[in-house]
Formats: C-alpha cells, sequence, structure tokens
C-alpha cells in the first residue's frame, strides 16, 4: 500500500484539477488537464517501479517479516510492483471518469476487474501451479484489461477524451497545478501506508498466529470500510466540480448529507461486524483456528465499532482534497501516521494484540481533529466570499 496507495492518491489529485475545470466549463482547460495527468502519470510509473522494485527486500527486512514468510512475501510483491503500470491506468481512467461527472463506468469495469481477477486466481494458483506469485498475476492482468477496456469506453463517450495536439504541451504553469493537488494527495496515501507498517512490523514481533488473525480482520476490515471511501471518493468529486463552478453553498449542502450517509452506512455496517465478526473470519481461515479467530475478532469488535468517526474523517479529508487544500490533508496523514505508529510501537510489548487493535481508532482521532478545525473556518471563508461576489 506504501507504492499503491501513492498511486491512488498520485493520480485521485490529478483528477481534481480536470473536475474543476468540468465544473467551471472550461473545455479545453479539461483536455490540458487530462493530457498533462497522463504524462505526469507516466513519469511516476517509471519512478514507482523502479524504486519499489529496488527495496522490496529491504524493506520486507526492516520490517521484521517472519522468515517463514518472507520469500513468498517477495515473490508476491516483486510481480505486483513490476506491473504499478496497470494500477496507475486503472486508477487514472477511473478517476477522469469520476470527474467528467461519470461515477458509474468505473464501478462496472471495478466489477469486471474483480471477476477476472477471481478467475484467475483459481486458474493460475490451481490449474497452473504457481504459488502466491500467481495471486499477483492475476491482480495485474485484471487491472490491465479493465483498464484498456475502461479507457476505450471513455474516448467513445466523451469528447473531452479526444486531445488535441496542442494539449500535450506542457507549461510550466500546468504541471506546477497539477503537482500541486497530485503529490500532497500521493504522500498523504503513502504517509499513512507508512503508519500501516509500523503496525505490521510490531505485529511480527508478536508471532505467525498474531500476523495470521491480523490478515484475516484486515480482509473483512478493508470491505466494511469500502462504503466511506467510497462516499469520500463521491464527495471529493462534488466538491471540486462545484468549486470550479462557483457554488460554495452547494458544496456545504454535500458535506452535510454525504457526512450524514456515510456515517449512517458506517453504524449499520459496525454492527454486523461487532454482531457476526466471528462467523465472518471463520470463512478465510476456517472454524478450527479458534485462536486466530478470537484475536481477530477483538481486532473487528474495536474497529467496527468506531467506524463512524473513520467515515467522518474521510468524508471532511476529501472533500478539502477536491478543493485543492492538499497541504492540511497531508497535515492530517502525518497526525494519522504518529498517532498510528506510536500506539503500535510503543505500547505494543505492553499490552500486546490489543495496541494493535486501537491503532487505527486513535490515529482516525488524530487526523480528524485538525481536519474538522481547519473544514469549517475554510468553509466559512468561501462561503463569505461567494455572499460577497453575489452582492456586487
Amino acid at each position: 500500500f506504501l507504492i499503491i496507495g501513492f498511486a491512488q492518491g498520485f493520480t485521485s489529485g490529478l483528477s481534481i484539477r480536470v473536475a474543476q475545470r468540468y465544473g467551471a466549463g472550461d473545455e479545453e482547460g479539461v483536455r490540458r488537464g487530462i493530457a498533462c495527468g497522463a504524462l505526469l502519470s507516466l513519469a511516476a510509473t517509471v519512478i514507482l517501479t523502479v524504486v519499489s522494485c529496488a527495496f522490496t527486500r529491504t524493506i520486507l527486512v526492516a520490517m521484521n517479516t517472519p522468515a517463514e514468510i518472507l520469500e513468498q512475501a517477495y515473490d508476491y510483491l516483486i510481480v505486483i510492483f513490476t506491473g504499478t503500470g496497470t494500477t496507475m491506468l486503472f486508477n487514472y481512467v477511473s478517476n477522469i471518469s469520476r470527474a467528467l461527472g461519470d461515477s458509474r463506468t468505473p464501478l462496472v469495469f471495478l466489477v469486471v476487474a474483480c471477476i477476472i481477477n477471481i478467475f484467475l486466481d483459481y486458474f493460475l494458483i490451481l490449474n497452473v501451479g504457481m504459488n502466491v506469485e500467481g495471486a499477483a498475476y492475476a491482480t495485474i492482468a485484471a487491472q490491465l484489461l479493465s483498464g484498456v477496456a475502461c479507457l476505450v469506453y471513455m474516448l467513445r463517450r466523451f469528447p473531452q477524451m479526444h486531445l488535441h495536439g496542442s494539449d500535450w504541451k506542457l507549461t510550466w504553469e500546468s504541471v506546477s497545478h497539477a503537482l500541486a493537488l497530485s503529490l500532497p494527495m500521493g504522500f498523504q496515501m503513502s504517509v499513512i501506508a507508512l503508519g500501516q507498517i509500523a503496525v505490521q512490523f510490531a505485529l511480527n514481533g508478536l508471532g505467525s498466529v498474531y500476523v495470521a488473525a491480523f490478515t484475516a480482520s484486515q480482509k473483512i476490515d478493508n470491505m466494511a470500510i469500502q462504503p466511506a471511501l467510497s462516499f469520500g471518493v463521491g464527495i471529493s468529486t462534488f466538491a471540486a466540480q462545484n468549486y470550479g463552478a462557483g457554488k460554495i453553498h452547494r458544496i456545504k449542502e454535500g458535506i452535510l448529507k454525504c457526512g450524514l450517509l456515510s456515517g449512517g452506512f458506517s453504524i449499520v455496517i459496525g454492527a454486523v461486524i461487532v454482531l457476526f465478526g466471528k462467523n465472518l473470519v471463520a470463512l478465510f481461515v476456517g472454524a478450527g483456528e479458534t485462536q486466530v479467530i478470537d484475536l481477530a475478532n477483538t481486532y473487528l469488535m474495536i474497529n467496527g465499532s468506531l467506524y463512524a468517526i473513520l467515515a467522518v474523517m474521510v468524508m471532511l479529508r476529501s472533500a478539502l482534497q477536491g478543493l485543492g487544500q492538499g497541504g492540511i490533508t497531508t497535515f492530517g496523514g502525518v497526525m494519522e501516521l504518529t498517532m498510528r505508529t506510536v500506539v503500535a510501537l510503543a505500547f505494543t510489548g505492553s499490552f500486546g494484540f490489543v495496541a494493535v487493535c486501537v491503532a487505527s481508532p486513535l490515529a482516525w482521532v488524530g487526523a480528524l481533529i485538525p481536519l474538522a478545525i481547519y473544514a469549517v473556518r475554510y468553509l466559512h471563508q468561501l462561503s463569505q466570499e461567494e455572499q460577497a461576489a453575489a452582492a456586487q
């Protein structure tokens, strides 16, 4: 996630400028933004691929990865990192589609990617006889096929995708504006990943049973938080488009309604996780792994009961990203990193697995506080500017 998260955040940042120009009705600005983003995505792909492949083993060793799974972890990651370009392609075209007002098409192709991924997992591992690298190849192939298909569809549907020769001419202004939005979002995601690495380091010291419990709980946890993340994607594009159109009152209304929807979903999903956590974990590890199930259920109960905090934090962070406020969202990421790292490294020795379980909720709180304070003040400022403009 250190690498993939950067790719996701980076491409999301590139699409914000496009969404703002789309909201302002600037067709030329949209085309130039798409072209600039494509070239910057290509450059980022080369850098990320080289750096990640070069340091994969070093990082795994530094994370205190158990010896019995080190080689398999390396085999998996080296394939994933070699295929960073497919991740960048899929995320970039998906984010551009959302920036142009179409959030359904990325969902369709994401579902297609998941189906292809599942099929290839079974085929490459069970039929071809590959080990964990088979799962990695399946992921890369699924992303490539879906990314190309989504791109072809967008070229047919959106006239803004038909770029002119002049659109590819980069200027310092266009590059600096794009990087001012994309780099903070990319680094913010990587900062969050650094916190997860710190948690994994502390976890690896507890032993393989705890690693297995955490891995199983993460599979369920990652699915459970998807609605909150999806609302975040939606409000980011919504805020960017309305900011470009100068409709600040709609942004405030959207944030309020999005927060209520996301928070409501999170409370319901959290209740399901708390009530049926053991049953869900058993689907991944087998009913006989009682110690793993009990440990994973502890993690899910603590985190699931606090999903509403995550929902509000993600919603505010995403809205501010859509408004181009990358500085404060990066600071929120640093706060999240600090809280997660301190709790995991400083308290795991005394409190064991419980410290790992509470690291994420405390990190959410650490990020939410500065984001909430800044959001209230910044939105008030934008409202005053809107009212002053209307009075003239």
